[in-house]
């Protein structure tokens, strides 16, 4: 049963996510009706959400934003963030601090001093998301090499849109697979290269050369120690597909002239921006006690029924149920009902383990800020 909405809506201000990212102002026009199919307790479910009409649990369209001088696909994308920032609003705040990220963070900071080069690994397909808010300050002067690792799970539009980006921005960024190793030669040699002269310092001073100190930091599960043991061509770092295997820093060194720390993923203690917490728990680089699964499910159906390369066609192909992608509770649902007896958990795990594992094509849930 649905219901019709009256009445006004707000105009939402611009809204100051992490990275520098903003989101644009804009006129709100109600949505037709509110999804009322399998409610949720009062505690988790949004009755009026922001946006376009793909609320958390709205059906029905809105005017698209114009936007002079843009893209229609850039307007897409600053709607998409804009209607996620208002999904999460009222859903149970997501954060993950385990007690050994406290210490391994004091550890760190003082190990960086005694670094020549540091390399910094995100996700590519949340770049903006797995970059540590206080990274700058921590690193000041210090050269950096930006990885962005599984280049693999995302398509070529999305990665010369961000390789753009950081070219523009002066920043050094090697995109990598630190599963099949592509990048890691690069990598290597790109450090070399940018703290050579070190040892030209240390020569004119009288001292012995010594190897190139790299250390290698980033949230957790963005494939750091993968990515270590690429380059070495030898298992020397613990790694597996989930967050908080690697809990301690770890000196390996690569040949006679660079040594590299390995280090346990690094989240801030407070989780500010929610928008970025959801893309954390899409992408499994976050611990799952932390989320529901069953939310942060939802929400992955409503962002990639609103990509043109997804769409509710390819979720229909998958799952082979009619639903509404806009209704994100109730898509679960019904994806429940018909594979999992009724259990919402394990249909929430099944969509995120499918995109994860790249059933709806290699995609990325960023784009770079305009």
């Amino acid at each position: 049963m649905s219901t019709q909405l009256t009445g006004l809506w707000p105009n939402f201000p611009a809204t100051k996510l992490s990275g520098g990212q903003s989101l644009p102002s804009r006129i709100y026009s109600p949505p037709s009706t509110i999804c009322a199919a399998h409610p949720l307790p009062s505690s988790s479910s949004i009755q009026i959400v922001g946006g376009k009409a793909l609320g958390w649990q709205t059906n029905g369209n809105s005017k698209p934003s114009t936007n002079l001088g843009r893209t229609e696909a850039e307007n897409d994308w600053d709607d998409l963030e804009t209607d996620l920032y208002h999904w999460t609003k009222t859903l149970r705040s997501i954060q993950w601090f385990p007690g050994h990220i406290s210490k391994t963070e004091k550890e760190l900071k003082e190990q960086l001093k005694l670094m020549d080069v540091v390399i910094e690994v995100r996700d590519a397909r949340i770049p903006m998301s797995t970059g540590h808010p206080q990274m700058d300050a921590w690193l000041g002067n210090r050269k950096r090499i930006l990885v962005l690792n599984r280049e693999d799970m995302i398509s070529t539009a999305d990665r010369n849109a961000w390789a753009n980006y950081y070219a523009r921005q002066g920043v050094k960024v090697i995109f990598s697979n630190g599963q099949l190793g592509m990048g890691t030669m690069k990598l290597g040699r790109l450090a070399k290269e940018l703290a050579g002269g070190v040892n030209m310092k240390r020569r004119a001073k009288g001292l012995l050369p010594r190897p190139v100190r790299a250390g290698v930091v980033g949230y957790p599960n963005v494939g750091k120690s993968s990515l270590i043991n690429r380059l070495l061509k030898r298992r020397m770092c613990p790694a597996a597909p989930r967050p908080g295997v690697t809990r301690e820093l770890k000196w390996v060194r690569f040949g006679k002239d660079l040594e590299m720390l390995d280090s346990p993923g690094i989240i801030p203690m407070r989780i500010s921006d929610q928008s970025a917490a959801i893309k954390l728990a899409i992408c499994d680089d976050i611990g799952e006690r932390s989320y529901d699964a069953a939310d942060v499910a939802a929400i992955l159906v409503q962002m990639l029924s609103r990509l043109p390369t997804v769409g509710m066609t390819a979720l229909h192909g998958r799952y082979k149920i009619e639903a509404d992608g806009s209704c994100g509770r109730g898509f679960v649902q019904k994806l429940a009902n018909h594979l999992f007896n009724g259990d919402t958990h394990h249909a929430a795990f099944r969509i995120l383990s499918d995109f994860r594992k790249g059933k709806f094509g290699w995609i990325a849930l960023e784009r770079p800020p305009q």
